[in-house]
């Protein structure tokens, strides 16, 4: 049982900074932050979790699944952590044998001590009712006598590396086409990784720049011991709310300007462009598809198609897509029926995951997975892990990576071009560090 407490946000101070100081102090943490985004979805404005009261940590594919989904049952409380990407190979007969420098665990949540959420301009603090002494002194530390952890040593000069240059990708990317026009997939988002070793870095200083550049809808700072993820995703893969499940598939990118009247010419160019479109479309069909196993019948429903919204540096393509699900299905196992999301494979979604194993030249891992929590009540919402550094402290490994859809039309040139517009967040934060 938890202990609830509220308090008024303090005037004319930085709450979101002190609380995510004060996390650095436990093992583990989470942050999640909506930037204010008028997310109608939404209930949060944002939600931090500290210090495990239990947690599971699967490396394993095979069964991460059922460990989560009996852990849930188990608990049957509010639970934050991550699912990688390569949880693919336990639901799918897939692999993976690339490159890894990060070597997270696939599966990672925990069961928070100390919950604080941040919603209608107060404070809840949601203890596990045997720590509900401490609330009082935790919000003075946070407000009043708390001192921020000294900075970690940072190296002073980051060289960020290609996994594989230019000349290789659009070698990579015509042999993805030619899968492509041979018919064995439709679409496939095609990724490449940036990376740096032997690299020092202040996660929370990263955190704090990439997320003051993009101020994005679905923002995470996660800290699991010495694995960091530095995420400022605009996308949500898939929240649940009593029996309505709502995905939002992003896929259709295109640069901001600083003249309004260009900016406004870009958003109408994206809006009608037949091959960004394209994209967009083949990935809600295989969104409905991957609904419909869970979905009562008649119940999926795409709310809406190709929406066009605006980020700090983008503006991207965003659909809606809906289902209403029977109260008596486990929510692990509606997750199970959908990941990894339709937005980061391609379609069909098991034979682009293959040829995506095949041509890609690392370990995705987190990046491609999705970070949310799960409720008392089985609810849940997941973000989609994009726009993301990940950083392994021992190794003194750091690494983001990006990608786009392939289609028919696709243009390795102009692909290889968006894949730069997507990293250019993450490589200035890290290079100005």
């Amino acid at each position: 049982m938890r202990t609830f407490v509220s308090f008024p946000l303090p005037a004319k101070f930085d709450y979101k900074a002190a609380l995510l100081s004060w996390s650095q102090q436990f093992k583990e943490a989470i942050w999640l932050d909506s930037n204010e985004h008028n997310d109608e979805y939404g209930s949060f404005d944002a939600l931090l979790a500290v210090a495990a009261e239990s947690s599971i940590i699967v490396r394993r594919t095979t069964g991460a699944f059922d460990k989560l989904k009996s852990y849930r049952k188990e608990r049957a409380d509010w639970l934050f952590g991550f699912l990688s990407y390569d949880l693919k190979n336990g639901i799918e007969d897939l692999s993976s044998s690339n490159f890894d420098g990060l070597l997270f665990p696939n599966l990672f949540f925990f069961q928070p001590k100390k919950i604080i959420k941040i919603a209608s301009g107060k404070l809840y603090f949601m203890y596990l009712d045997g720590y509900a002494q401490e609330i009082q002194s935790d919000y003075d530390s946070i407000f009043g006598k708390w001192d921020s952890p000294v900075k970690p040593n940072a190296t002073a000069s980051i060289h960020i590396k290609l996994r594989i240059f230019k000349d290789e990708y659009y070698q990579r990317a015509r042999l993805m086409l030619a899968h492509i026009h041979r018919g064995d997939i439709y679409e496939a988002n095609f990724c490449q990784e940036f990376y740096a070793k032997n690299t020092l870095i202040d996660p929370l200083s990263v955190y704090k720049k990439l997320n003051a550049i993009s101020q994005p809808p679905f923002a995470v700072f996660l800290k699991n011991d010495d694995n960091f993820l530095l995420c400022a995703s605009p996308e949500r893969y898939l929240k649940k709310e009593g029996k309505r499940l709502v995905s939002q598939p992003i896929k259709g990118t295109a640069k901001r300007d600083g003249d309004p009247k260009i900016d406004t010419s870009l958003i109408e160019k994206l809006r009608h462009d037949e091959k960004e479109r394209a994209e967009n479309i083949m990935i809600v069909d295989l969104v409905r598809n991957d609904l419909s196993k869970s979905a009562e019948r008649g119940s999926v429903k795409v709310e809406r198609l190709c929406e066009v919204r605006s980020y700090r540096q983008v503006h991207q393509m965003v659909s809606t897509v809906s289902a209403v699900v029977s109260a008596e299905r486990d929510p692990v196992d509606l997750i199970r029926e959908s990941f990894p999301m339709g937005s980061m494979t391609g379609a069909p979604k098991v034979s682009a995951m293959k040829i995506i194993e095949e041509l890609e030249s690392f370990k995705r891992g987190l990046y491609s997975g999705a970070v949310g929590y799960f409720t008392p009540e089985g609810d849940f919402d997941f973000n989609v892990v994009i726009r993301s550094i990940l950083y392994n402290a021992t190794k003194k490994y750091v690494s983001f990576s990006v990608g786009s859809a392939l289609t028919a039309k696709a243009i390795p040139e102009k692909e290889y071009e968006e894949c730069l517009l997507k990293a250019k967040a993450m490589r200035e934060v890290l290079e100005s560090v």
